[in-house]
């Protein structure tokens, strides 16, 4: 996992992705390391959510061409994944709180020292998602326009990720999109359930908005 384990430290901002029983899903996240290894380190606030990824595989991404470190290309890596609760903040405090701090400012308001993590008592729970092996690595084309977005299929209960751009987002059921990638390629997702998303933040990520689409991939896109 040479490639991604370079850029996953180097970035400020990057994407978690898996297939959970109903179906692909993806979010922002902060990229950690934890153990030597990528990992995240979602507030409990997501738990419900991250719980659907006990025992599975994820794909660790890092595709905003603002986050990636200069020169560096978009790249993703699948593989089996541990998943960890940390209610008491343990780990998350002794371990990755001040790499957190150094990528999201926010994180240091919250849990820069013991009064501020008592006032913030909830911002340091975390559930930590470690990639255990790259069993697949690949570089992306980045994410540099706002209509360009990660794409998340499924093959089985593995997910596949690549970059993906449209002309619009209708947001109207039953509406098509056609995809392509931004170099003018293909995308690399199975036919199936498909789930697409995007995020952006301000320099000091006081503000970091999502936008996704949920559909049914078929055919060449």
């Amino acid at each position: 996992m040479g490639s991604l384990a370079a850029v996953w430290e180097r970035s400020a901002a990057a994407e978690l992705s898996w297939v959970r029983p109903a179906g692909p899903v993806g979010l922002p996240v902060v990229p950690l390391v934890w153990e030597g290894r990528p990992c995240v380190a979602l507030p409990f606030s997501q738990l419900e959510l991250a719980d659907t990824l006990a025992g599975g595989h994820a794909v660790f991404s890092v595709t905003d061409a603002r986050a990636l470190p200069e020169g560096c290309p978009a790249v993703a890596a699948a593989g089996p994944v541990r998943v960890r609760h940390d209610l008491s903040g343990d780990v998350f405090v002794g371990a990755l709180l001040e790499q957190e701090a150094r990528k999201h400012p926010p994180t240091r308001r919250r849990a820069g020292g013991l009064l501020a993590r008592r006032e913030h008592w909830w911002w340091v729970p975390r559930v930590l998602v470690a990639l255990l092996d790259a069993v697949e690595e690949r570089t992306l084309p980045p994410r540099s326009r706002p209509g360009d977005a990660v794409l998340v299929g499924a093959r089985g209960r593995r997910p596949t990720v690549d970059v993906v751009t449209a002309s619009a987002w209708p947001a109207a059921p039953g509406a098509r999109v056609g995809l392509r990638r931004p170099d003018g390629g293909v995308p690399a997702a199975p036919d199936g359930d498909g789930y697409v998303f995007a995020h952006r933040h301000s320099p000091d990520f006081e503000q970091w908005e999502r936008w996704h689409r949920r559909g049914v991939l078929a055919g060449r896109c």
